[in-house]
């Protein structure tokens, strides 16, 4: 059941400092709605398509388990597409329980299934119009954006979050997950991102020639940065060492300054890479 709640997977790589990062895997529009596996239960698979009108805004709620994916995209409406499973005893059980879920589209994007949450499970997949603001909570899933420059608002608890070509006034968290951001262009086009975990790694990659003010560092973890500009000084690192761990923390601008991008961690590794690099 881990599995599959964990719709969005998150990755460690082991560097010299045991660097984290964040590597995610989504139920996205190109993909089938898999049927994952519950053990020894039997389990079925529903994928269920709308479209929706473009209000300028979409919230979206995955509910105990279920990750949320979207996308921005050159469109008029809101493509969306529920990825729905459920498990029984009995492949007819599995049925029984399947058929009982319901999709909500009006207001907030939602499911609704046997109050006691166990053996169904809805991970939602959104294109939306670029310029969408979007509200999204998930509790047992990871949440990927990208392709957005909005208004963005996230947050779960166990998953992993994966940021690409954004732009706007990004705020999110995860709690216990990994963050991969990878950022585009010369400089943010907006207010700025602002991301924090608490129990996961951190991987940043951004272009050499990228213009911000960097803000990123962890209490528990090690320190990479393929940018000479972004790599930890003595003068960075605080903390007592008889404790066995050290923060590290970096708020610098680099190629002349921008809007702030902030990207922390409290327990977990960050690795910050130019764009161009393809080893992670």
């Amino acid at each position: 059941m881990r599995r599959f709640i964990s719709i969005f997977s998150v990755s460690l790589f082991m560097l010299a400092f045991v660097v984290g990062s964040a590597a995610t895997e989504a139920f996205g529009a190109g993909d089938d709605c898999k049927n994952y596996s519950w053990g020894s239960k039997e389990s079925v698979a529903e994928l269920r398509e709308f479209k929706l009108p473009a209000t300028g805004r979409i919230a979206v709620d995955a509910g105990k388990n279920g990750g949320i994916s979207v996308k921005g995209g050159d469109v008029g409406e809101v493509q969306l597409r529920a990825c729905v499973t459920a498990s029984g005893d009995s492949a007819a059980e599995a049925q029984g329980v399947l058929s009982s879920i319901r999709i909500n589209t009006s207001g907030t994007i939602s499911a609704e299934g046997p109050a006691d949450g166990k053996g169904w499970a809805v991970s939602f997949s959104l294109v939306v119009p670029r310029n969408t603001d979007l509200e999204l909570n998930a509790k047992n899933g990871g949440i990927a954006i990208s392709g957005v420059e909005s208004n963005i608002e996230f947050e779960t608890v166990n998953g992993g979050v994966a940021l690409s070509n954004l732009g706007g006034s990004v705020r999110g968290r995860t709690t216990n997950g990994g963050v991969s951001v990878k950022l585009d262009g010369q400089s943010w086009r907006g207010n700025g991102l602002d991301v924090l975990t608490t129990n996961g790694g951190v991987s940043l990659k951004l272009p050499a020639t990228y213009a911000a003010n960097i803000e990123t560092g962890t209490v528990n973890g090690g320190f990479k940065s393929d940018i000479t500009e972004l790599n930890v000084t003595t003068e960075d690192v605080k903390g007592d060492w008889s404790r066995g761990s050290r923060a590290k923390q970096i708020n610098t601008s680099i190629n002349g300054g921008g809007p702030t991008i902030r990207v922390k961690t409290t327990n977990g590794g960050i690795k910050i890479s130019t764009a161009e690099d393809t080893k992670y």
